[in-house]
């Protein structure tokens, strides 16, 4: 499966599956899609959205700069991320430079759009949080998918962390 870095191109990130786990590697847009703060609304994100497609447990949208996530492209003709093993809560392994950052998928985006996650996630990576002027570009972030993997409830960022370094212990061969 390909998937354009952003939305409106032609399809050009390679997802790879192992069957233990979804990659690819593009660049990071910081999406603060969720709950309304003062510093995360629509004035400072020019995309915001006031939901996520997935909930914590007190049924409350996520509060990006709180929750590392990422989001997963929505179903397209060549990329369905719940028949790749993926849905809400999902651990994932997503590494930019030297830092690496465990997450879990929290939001579902543009059908051909790929390499967004949570205010949050992008500060753990050490990349600028702005939703407007942050991000990196280029094919410079790997996230790490583990398909059934998973956390409940969806915002425990402790178990989070260590299903995921148990998970990528396993795929890296112990």
């Amino acid at each position: 499966m390909t998937s354009d870095e952003d939305s409106g191109g032609a399809r050009t990130i390679a997802v790879c599956s192992t069957g233990s786990a979804v990659h690819w590697k593009s660049d990071f847009d910081v999406d603060c899609d969720g709950r309304r703060t003062e510093e995360r609304n629509e004035d400072t994100d020019p995309s915001f959205l006031p939901e996520t497609a997935w909930q914590q447990a007190d049924g409350q949208h996520f509060d990006s700069a709180r929750l590392p996530y990422i989001v997963v492209p929505s179903v397209n003709d060549t990329w369905h991320f719940g028949g790749a093993g993926i849905d809400g809560g999902t651990v994932a392994a997503v590494v930019h430079e030297d830092r690496v950052a465990y997450a879990v998928v929290g939001d579902i985006g543009p059908e051909n759009m790929i390499g967004e996650g949570s205010y949050r996630l992008a500060e753990q990576l050490g990349i600028d949080p702005d939703p407007a002027t942050g991000g990196v570009s280029a094919e410079v972030v790997d996230l790490i998918l583990f398909p059934g993997v998973t956390v409940d409830p969806i915002e425990d960022q402790g178990a989070a962390v260590a299903r995921g370094e148990e998970a990528a212990t396993a795929f890296a061969g112990g």
